[in-house]
C-alpha cells in the first residue's frame, strides 16, 4: 500500500511540474519583454532630458542677446507692499487724505491698502509708483496745485 501511495505522489508531482513548466516559461517570456520595454523607455527619457537641457541652454543664451528695446516692450510689474506705502506716506509727512489726493483715490482706499486688506488696481499702481519716487517738496507742491 505504501508503494502505491508513494508512486501516486511521485506521479502527481511529475504532472504538476510539467504543468507549471509551461506556465512559468510564458511568464518568464513576458517578464523579459517587459524588462526590455522598460529599458527602452528609460533610454528615451534620458535622451529627451538631454534635449530639454540643450533647449533650455539655448533659450538662456538667446535671452541674454536680446536688445534693450525688446525688454522695454514688456510692461514692468510694480511691487506693492502695505508697509512701503505707509513708510513713504510718513516720510513725506502726509495724512491719508493728502496721500489719497496725490494718488487720485479715496482716503478709505489708502487706509485699506496700508492695512493690507485690499490691493490697488493696475491704474492706481502706476500713480502709487510715481508717488513713491516723490520727495517731500514735490509732494507738497503737487498738493498745492
Amino acid at each position: 500500500m505504501s508503494s502505491l501511495i508513494s508512486s501516486l505522489k511521485s506521479e502527481i508531482t511529475r504532472v504538476a511540474r510539467k504543468e507549471l513548466k509551461g506556465e512559468l516559461q510564458a511568464l518568464r517570456k513576458n517578464t523579459t519583454a517587459h524588462r526590455s520595454e522598460i529599458a527602452a523607455l528609460k533610454r528615451l527619457v534620458k535622451t529627451l532630458a538631454t534635449e530639454l537641457k540643450a533647449i533650455n541652454r539655448t533659450d538662456k543664451t538667446s535671452n541674454k542677446t536680446k536688445s534693450p528695446d525688446q525688454d522695454s516692450a514688456k510692461p514692468t510689474r510694480i511691487r506693492f507692499t502695505a508697509e512701503r506705502l505707509f513708510t513713504q506716506r510718513t516720510k513725506l509727512g502726509l495724512s491719508k487724505v493728502e496721500m489719497a489726493k496725490l494718488i487720485g483715490a479715496s482716503s478709505l482706499s489708502v487706509h485699506k491698502w496700508e492695512a493690507g486688506t485690499t490691493h490697488p488696481r493696475a491704474a492706481q499702481m502706476e500713480k502709487i509708483a510715481f508717488v513713491m519716487k516723490m520727495g517731500k517738496k514735490e509732494a507738497q507742491a503737487a498738493l498745492q496745485s
